[in-house]
């Protein structure tokens, strides 16, 4: 539909209102199955102690669901559908129509609004049940392939970065701050072993996340920047159980 188009208001003068009416899904594809021109059912309009009471009958070939597809030919949908009216209120709707022109029609103003509903009876409920299991159905489907597929591109479940920055994630975040004291005695058992550590293999070695390691580490140990241990920690000499290389050439020249 164009943004800017002609409507056709002849069909207002002539129509009376039109109703505008819901109905159910299972409803519309009956009538979806119906022969060209042919009869979908009747409406019945009534008085019932002063009140009108309207109802819509669907046609006796159309209510076989076997009909349109369904395997058990002797289900049937509900056939009698009584209409719950309802008042229009303050709003203005109208139903328009599209031609294979192009030409848009404007075919009358919304009168009275309803609601089309079953009569629950024993086809009724045979109907919600088969509804109710079609959709619990899963869409994936398995088959056994006669052959392997080869192709020259693979799905990937999971790139391979992704899953080394959530095993990161994963294990980190089981990490939990130990005490204090806990972590200095971890740290100076794994220095009386080595003399350096680079950050990976004391958070291997204590299992504690690393900010709180670097901090403790901040307190006890030196970071080397450069030279032969580039990147690697080593407790500051107050708490050296041993001697460096510069003290140890400090001591044989002294």
């Amino acid at each position: 539909m164009s943004d800017k188009a002609d409507v056709n208001l002849t069909g207002v003068k002539q129509s009376q209102g039109v109703w505008l009416v819901k109905v159910p899904k299972y409803l519309s594809q009956q009538w979806g199955k119906a022969t060209e021109k042919g009869e979908v059912g009747k409406i019945s309009i009534a008085k019932k102690q002063g009140k009108t009471e309207v109802s819509f009958s669907l046609s006796e070939e159309l209510t076989t669901l076997g009909a349109v597809g369904e395997k058990d030919a002797s289900l049937q949908v509900p056939r009698e559908h009584p209409f719950t009216m309802h008042t229009v209120g303050g709003q203005t709707m109208a139903v328009f129509s599209q031609s294979d022109t192009d030409e848009i029609s404007l075919e009358g103003m919304v009168v009275h609004r309803a609601e089309c509903r079953p009569v629950v009876n024993d086809n009724y409920m045979k109907l919600k049940k088969l509804q109710i299991k079609e959709s619990t159905k899963s869409p994936r489907l398995s088959q056994q392939l006669e052959r392997a597929i080869t192709t020259v591109f693979k799905p990937v479940a999971n790139h391979d970065f992704n899953v080394l920055h959530e095993k990161k994630k994963k294990s980190e975040g089981k990490m939990v701050r130990a005490e204090r004291q806990v972590v200095l005695d971890m740290l100076f058992s794994a220095f009386e072993k080595h003399q350096y550590y680079n950050v990976k293999d004391l958070v291997d070695i204590t299992k504690q996340p690393v900010t709180y390691l670097k901090e403790i580490m901040k307190e006890i140990g030196t970071y080397n920047n450069k030279g032969a241990h580039k990147s690697t920690w080593e407790l500051k000499a107050e708490y050296r159980h041993y001697q460096s290389a510069e003290e140890e050439e400090e001591m044989q020249t002294a």
